[in-house]
């Protein structure tokens, strides 16, 4: 096939236009390299300089700040970031939600979220420069409507997996106010209500989606596990209940059984933590019949020792628990026997009172004139030799 140019006047007609033109050869291009210095082969270039080089592409990049160059601009990174407005709202929001369908089919929960979270900030953005303009408008509203509602349901799933389950019910509220007969929607806000015990809140929700749609197999296995909890929900409540109402019972058989005897119970700021060491009614104590057992308190002041006694019955006299305390381990001057102690107790007044050791411990606290304190009573136990020391020392200190 000929050819037909049109030559430049300088040209030299020697050459044969009808000739194949031939390739350069290997000497020559290597000629062409050597002779060009500002221009550096890769062979030539150090590890450091090529992993520079390198680092510039969005698919190494490790740091924005070293991809860019001296007016502080990367072409290809700038084209990545104008992709996100190349579209429509309802375009771009689409690929957000594929790509979040994508990580979710890889369970990748939290990158899922991120995707579904940019969809909606897209299709929630007030403004509409900054997207290319639909052709037909109406279809493109349409399409953000079913858009947004697909983006807040599957961002509900991430987050149920997520556990996040007060988020699950806020992103299903709002598929829900779209479209109110989203199955799925109802199905993971009823689990994630589930989840955080609210057992009603799930049944009503689980319940109302059952109602669109009555085959559906996950959310009847649902409403099971739910009726199941609501079941054994209730029976603790019952349960619980019933154990309130027996304690009510309890103290005011206790009250009654106190207030027949004449023992005033006083209360201070603070109290002890004497555990499971109570007044209390035995062996029924629903039974005003039954015997008054009180946790006592033997105090030693002039050793600044004590004992306690869980479960002192009201019938007890005082000899009977001092038998087999006294004498005390750590009494090395056998200061404290049967016969060398005496007993006091504080009175109502503020003052004390010397009881005798053989009361028994409801003529104790039924004489009028000494209170139960905090629910403990407290005997002072004292030597003989030391009461008067002891008492002067009280006085003063009340004194003060």
């Amino acid at each position: 096939m000929s050819r037909i140019e049109e030559l430049p006047d300088d040209f030299d007609e020697s050459v044969d236009l009808n000739a194949t033109p031939s390739a350069p050869s290997i000497d020559e291009l290597y000629n062409q390299h050597i002779s060009a210095p500002e221009t550096k082969h890769v062979s030539d270039k150090s590890f450091e300089e090529i992993v520079q080089e390198m680092s510039k592409t969005p698919l190494f990049m490790n740091s924005l700040d070293e991809a860019t160059d001296e007016d502080g601009q990367n072409i290809m990174v700038e084209a990545i970031k104008a992709l996100q407005y190349e579209g429509t709202k309802a375009e771009i929001a689409q690929g957000f939600k594929e790509r979040g369908n994508e990580m979710v089919a890889e369970k990748k929960w939290s990158d899922a979220k991120e995707f579904y979270t940019k969809g909606l900030a897209v299709l929630v953005d007030k403004s509409e420069d900054k997207w290319d303009k639909p052709t037909d408008m109406d279809a493109e509203m349409k399409q953000r409507i079913a858009l947004e509602e697909q983006l807040y349901t599957n961002r509900a799933l991430c987050n149920l997996e997520l556990k996040n389950y007060r988020s699950t019910t806020l992103d299903c509220a709002a598929a829900l106010r779209i479209n109110p007969t989203n199955v799925k929607a109802h199905y993971r806000s009823a689990a994630a209500l589930l989840a955080l015990d609210k057992v009603l809140e799930a049944l009503d929700v689980a319940s109302r989606g059952i109602k669109i749609d009555p085959e559906n197999g996950a959310l009847k296995k649902l409403l099971d596990q739910i009726r199941t909890r609501a079941k054994a929900k209730e029976e603790q409540d019952r349960r619980r209940q019933a154990e309130l109402r027996r304690r009510q019972q309890e103290k005011a058989t206790l009250d009654a059984a106190l207030r027949a005897r004449k023992i005033q119970l006083h209360g201070s700021k603070h109290s002890p933590n004497l555990e499971d060491a109570v007044i209390r009614l035995s062996p029924d104590p629903l039974s005003p019949t039954s015997q008054l057992e009180f946790p006592v308190m033997l105090l030693y002041p002039m050793h600044n020792q004590s004992d306690l006694i869980k479960a002192w019955a009201e019938k007890d006299t005082i000899n009977q628990h001092l038998s087999y305390i006294l004498p005390l381990p750590w009494d090395g001057k056998n200061e404290y026997r049967m016969d060398t102690v005496e007993c006091y107790m504080d009175t109502i007044s503020g003052g004390l009172i010397k009881i005798g050791k053989q009361l028994t411990l409801l003529e104790a606290l039924s004489n009028g004139k000494t209170q139960v304190v905090d629910g403990l009573v407290r005997i002072y136990v004292v030597p003989t030799s030391m009461a008067a020391q002891w008492i002067e020392e009280v006085k003063r200190k009340k004194g003060k």
